[in-house]
């Protein structure tokens, strides 16, 4: 995933999840800025790994998957989880 695609994706999330902020590629990965501080993206060393950055948490945090860290980002910009799906 490159870093535009990643820009594209947490621009989306952002709507989605109903926050207003600003999303913008940096030399350290993606940053997302909101009136609660700025968090950061990061791919790691390896395709599956990437890291995580909080105004409440200043280090990197290791996430295994895109999935992981967007699930970790969702939670501390304080959004709303949706619905759970139910299959019957």
């Amino acid at each position: 995933m490159t870093l535009a695609e990643q820009r594209d994706l947490l621009r989306d999330c952002l709507r989605l999840w109903g926050i207003d902020g600003q999303v913008e590629v940096g030399d350290d990965g993606v940053s997302i800025s909101t009136g609660n501080g700025v968090y950061t993206l990061t791919p790691g060393d390896r395709a599956v790994r990437w890291f995580l950055k909080t105004p409440d948490r200043p280090t990197l945090r290791a996430v295994p998957s895109i999935v992981a860290a967007l699930s970790r980002l969702r939670n501390a910009l304080g959004a709303e989880g949706g619905a759970m799906p139910r299959i019957t």
